[in-house]
């Protein structure tokens, strides 16, 4: 009986390691990350290195790429600072156009290994939960499952939402993988086009010995064509919520 109880126990141990350990891993690697890695993947290393990234690139393009792609996914996935630092480097190095898909694909990468530890640790057991539950819970649950798309694009779009809690919110209401991912890489396509334009002209502003403008996405320019598209992606919501008005009034 003993040793059936312990079996039990070490069963149960390994699967609760199973579960919470990719998601111990982010954060712990995330808290070290934060205090020692913050000087090297700021825009002061990127202006100081610039020189010797761009012979780097010239001599080995592929492996720049490949060692771009990486270092982006590694950012995102653990949480790093310097993910901003690294769109800009992907501007910088490799152009608007191919810069924004190296950086979207990375970005993407990235998300969809912090969506699938977070489901893995705490998302079956939040869906449960919220699933059995009633009244103002039940509701919200509800009315993101019947407009999960609207919703996933919404919070990719809008820059207020935090990258890693959009990465997170999914998880825990058991979106499933392809459309987290479908709305993760259309969705971040705007932000990142906007911040792999400005990487793409810094070699003009280190020469002129000047800063980017990070805020230039809050330029009402840029801002409003995102918030027309934030606005876009709850229009079925919007739709749906009307309609349903209109039935309940016959």
């Amino acid at each position: 009986m003993k040793m059936m109880t312990d079996t039990s126990q070490r069963t149960k141990g390994k699967s609760r390691l199973a579960r919470f350990g990719p998601l111990a891993v982010i954060a712990v690697v995330a808290g070290v990350g934060a205090f020692a890695l913050r000087d090297y993947l700021s825009f002061d290393a990127l202006r100081d290195n610039r020189e010797a990234l761009i012979a780097f690139r010239d001599s080995n393009f592929g492996l720049t790429v490949l060692g771009f792609m990486l270092a982006y996914v590694l950012i995102v996935t653990f949480s790093l600072p310097g993910a901003l630092i690294a769109t800009l480097t992907g501007g910088f190095l490799f152009g608007t156009g191919l810069g924004a898909a190296l950086n979207v694909t990375s970005a993407t990468l990235g998300a969809t290994a912090i969506f699938l530890a977070a489901r893995l640790g705490l998302g079956d057991r939040l869906k449960t939960r919220m699933d059995a539950s009633e009244g103002m819970v039940a509701r919200i649950k509800k009315g993101l499952d019947e407009n999960q798309w609207s919703m996933l694009f919404f919070i990719r779009l809008v820059p207020a939402v935090p990258f890693f809690m959009a990465n997170l919110i999914p998880a825990f209401l058991s979106v499933p993988l392809r459309r987290f991912v479908i709305s993760t890489f259309i969705g971040i396509i705007p932000g990142s086009l906007v911040y792999t334009s400005v990487g793409a002209g810094l070699g003009e502003v280190f020469a002129r010995g000047e800063t980017p403008d990070l805020g230039i996405i809050f330029e009402p320019h840029i801002l409003l064509p995102i918030l027309g598209l934030c606005a876009l992606s709850l229009l079925p919501v919007i739709i749906k919520a009307l309609t349903g008005k209109k039935e309940l009034l016959k």
